[in-house]
């Protein structure tokens, strides 16, 4: 899905993140108010945090100051500009909860699409699909998978792409892949590289990525073949193209997915997403972190690739040192670019630009 064929960017965009704002559970929301190129977040909603500041809710002091307010109808009137309604939680059991319901409605009502994060796939719904026709507006569910037309098995077509490509692989679930790619193509951007990147997960689409498909969706043989038709597609416009991976290949319950993106980008070189202090896996304790060791040789065996680089939750200086890699923190000043000079070393493109 490349959603910037949908929209003129920016959109004026709430945000409705009921309850999670700022929270794990609420990371499409917070990513879309931080990072989103194409969503510009001007209200969020969350009737618990209604009142606070989005730089305090977030805990970045580079975070976009946007007014958090209790309900949809509450957002246009401070915001009446909105053209859009971005849903930046999934809650547990993938349903929709009856209390959303009228926000979604007020604001479909208003004339506001909706891009929707939900399991349930809200333009499959009757009652959902006659109300957005009815005031002229579109449903964008996001975590709707490639149609049968568009699935085939991963046959090698993605080493003729002419472009340098950079996957971020990680030692576990939830410790930065999303973030990690995005600050290293906005680097990449800021230095005047040719730069597009690649989402696999409903976050990265949202935020803007030229191209992306929530690749947990996806059957399972067919994953490597949509991750390469992804890459192929952006290299087409980009030289150098940066993929966000899932979960890591240790990961007893997710590791499937991992290979698949590793094998359907065939990346160039990879970036390792570290959380130093994590030793068992998060939403799954009986399972010990594997670490960095482990996964650069399990990267480097089952690919070409070179790990290039660590980012790193820790102190750069320290993990550096314990891994013998280079490594950075992207939510330190300067840390996407610390992150980027080994990355275009490894890739032989250490001049800005070439």
């Amino acid at each position: 899905m490349n959603l910037r064929d949908s929209f003129d960017a920016p959109v004026p965009t709430v945000v409705l993140a009921e309850g999670e704002f700022g929270t794990p559970g609420g990371k499409t929301a917070n990513g879309v108010v931080m990072h989103s190129e194409l969503f510009d977040a001007r209200v969020v909603v969350d009737s618990e945090r209604a009142g606070e500041s989005s730089v305090e809710v977030l805990g970045k002091s580079n975070a976009p100051d946007v007014p958090i307010v209790g309900s949809v109808e509450e957002a246009t009137a401070v915001v009446p500009e909105v053209e859009a309604l971005v849903i930046g939680v999934a809650p547990a059991g993938g349903q929709l909860p009856e209390a959303w319901i009228e926000d979604i409605e007020d604001a479909v009502a208003y004339g506001c699409d909706v891009v929707s994060g939900l399991h349930t796939f809200l333009g499959d719904d009757e009652h959902w699909s006659s109300l957005a026709a009815d005031h002229g507006v579109r449903i964008f569910d996001v975590r709707k998978p490639p149609g049968e037309d568009d699935l085939r098995v991963g046959d090698g077509s993605v080493d003729d792409a002419d472009a340098d490509v950079v996957l971020t692989l990680g030692t576990d679930c939830a410790v930065g892949k999303r973030t990690t790619t995005f600050e290293l193509y906005r680097a990449a951007r800021e230095a005047g590289l040719d730069a597009g990147w690649v989402a696999t997960g409903q976050t990265g689409v949202m935020v803007g990525a030229h191209r992306g498909v929530v690749i947990d969706r996806v059957p399972a043989d067919f994953t490597a073949g949509v991750v390469e038709d992804l890459v192929t597609g952006v290299a087409e416009n980009h030289d150098l193209v940066f993929v966000e991976g899932q979960a890591s290949l240790t990961h007893r319950a997710y590791s499937g997915v991992t290979m698949s993106i590793l094998h359907g980008s065939w990346p160039d070189a990879v970036v390792l997403a570290d959380e130093p202090a994590r030793e068992g896996r998060s939403h799954f304790d009986r399972f010990d972190v594997a670490g960095v060791e482990t996964e650069r040789h399990l990267v480097e065996a089952l690919s070409d690739a070179t790990v290039a680089a660590v980012s790193t939750w820790g102190a750069p200086e320290t993990e550096a040192e314990r891994h013998g890699l280079p490594a950075a923190n992207v939510f330190h000043d300067g840390g996407p670019e610390a992150l980027l000079a080994p990355v275009l070393e490894a890739l032989d493109r250490s001049e800005v630009g070439e």
